[in-house]
């Protein structure tokens, strides 16, 4: 007598990672809007760009500030409040620009609250869910939710645009508040803390993990984990890296793509649309990065592609047009390949280093990614306004990226004189 086949049910790791991926792709196009809103605002209350990439910059400054703390967050209140409260903060901040009569209520509402809304559904978020829920395939899962988070940003943007263009920038508005406040449900529904809460292990082990201690002091902590990581060569290398990271990528080219190749001709939509297909080829790079972060070394990797990305910056001057021509789409080709590779072996090695306290630590470095990247989106607002071009803008994100290339070839070799200060931090110590 034969015995019927078993049926395998699908892992509850694989629906966690889903509703994740929805609520980042979310949280990217909350994020993509004042990309599109530049010239619109500029237009409509006759702000400088200075003054509109001012409100972007604390937006995405406090994006990054957030991500350590709402790590801690997630371990003490658990990750489908923290998330709900993010969607909701975003939906306030984005309803009540329609509101606005001064800059300083743009600084408010979509550098502040849309900020703070957004970086509780940061990278932490995906370094958070794929720590607790997956070993194996954990780079591959990490380069998916990454990609969704990018790939979101920047597919938004056409619709975005198109909106913006036939019905105006508070239409733009009030649909990405709509829409945050649709996902929220959805994470309440769906999102589960632990694979134990449900009696199953990780995605790849085959014993319940132990039970998670509860963590008070979620700030205290964070600040904690800082001083503790900040002690070791290998996390100034990340960050710096990493700051180079946001500077070249939501900084830079994220926020003043489409005004600078206005500025050639391009009409708004199209330039769009190009970063629109950024966002199509980074979920094949990201994707393919967290693979091949399962199989190669870390350091090897972010140095071929912060020293890729550095040379491509420094031609992209020379081919911006009035017409998507054929070197304009092999940039968009490659720099959507490249858009967020570095996340996954970031990832990777900031768990090699830094053990269970990666999500905050990398929270940091994180964060200080988007120090990088506000301080590109305001410099480069400047240098137009001052120039007349982003010329120099893209010339000094191409040199830095090429300095990030050296960052992390030297990442974690150690010398007698720091082996011990970049071992990794044990749990009961950095707490």
């Amino acid at each position: 007598m034969t015995t019927a086949p078993r049926r395998t049910r699908i892992h509850r790791a694989w629906p966690v990672a889903a509703v994740a991926f929805v609520a980042l792709v979310g949280a990217a196009g909350f994020r993509a809007t004042p990309g599109v809103l530049i010239d619109p605002l500029h237009q409509a209350f006759g702000w400088s760009r200075g003054t509109i990439s001012t409100a972007v910059s604390v937006n995405l400054l406090l994006y990054g500030l957030t991500a350590p703390f709402a790590a801690a967050l997630m371990e003490r209140f658990g990750v489908r409040r923290t998330v709900t409260v993010a969607l909701v903060l975003v939906a306030a901040g984005s309803g009540l620009t329609v509101f606005m009569t001064a800059s300083w209520q743009l600084v408010l509402c979509w550098g502040v609250l849309v900020g703070v809304g957004t970086g509780s559904m940061a990278l932490a978020f995906v370094a958070t869910v794929t720590g607790r829920w997956f070993v194996r395939h954990r780079g591959a899962v990490t380069g998916i939710l990454t990609a969704g988070g990018a790939t979101g940003q920047l597919i938004f943007l056409p619709v975005l645009s198109r909106i913006a263009t036939a019905y105006g920038w508070r239409a733009v508005a009030l649909v990405v508040a709509a829409a945050a406040l649709l996902v929220a449900p959805l994470v309440l529904a769906l999102m589960r803390e632990y694979p134990r809460d449900v009696g199953l292990p990780p995605y790849g082990e085959t014993a319940l993990a132990p039970p998670v201690r509860q963590v008070r002091g979620t700030a205290t902590r964070a600040l904690r984990e800082l001083r503790a990581a900040s002690r070791t060569g290998t996390f100034w290398l990340l960050a710096g890296s990493f700051a180079i990271c946001g500077a070249s990528t939501n900084g830079l080219v994220g926020t003043h793509f489409i005004p600078a190749a206005h500025d050639h001709g391009m009409p708004e939509q199209t330039a769009a649309g190009l970063l629109a297909l950024v966002g199509i080829f980074d979920v094949v790079g990201t994707v393919f990065s967290g693979w091949l972060t399962d199989r190669v070394d870390s350091r090897v990797l972010l140095t071929v592609y912060y020293g890729l990305r550095g040379l491509s910056l420094l031609v992209l001057p020379q081919l911006f047009a009035a017409t998507a021509h054929p070197s304009i789409l092999l940039f968009i080709l490659f720099y959507g390949l490249d858009w967020v590779a570095t996340v996954p072996p970031t990832v990777a090695l900031c768990r090699k280093a830094f053990g269970d306290s990666a999500p905050i630590v990398f929270g940091w470095v994180f964060a200080a990614h988007q120090v990088g990247a506000a301080i590109a989106a305001t410099g480069a607002g400047l240098l137009r306004d001052s120039l007349g071009s982003y010329d120099v803008a893209w010339y000094v994100a191409g040199a830095l990226c090429l300095q990030a290339a050296v960052f992390a070839a030297v990442v974690g070799r150690r010398t007698r004189g720091t082996a011990a200060a970049d071992a990794p931090v044990p749990e009961a110590v950095a707490s």
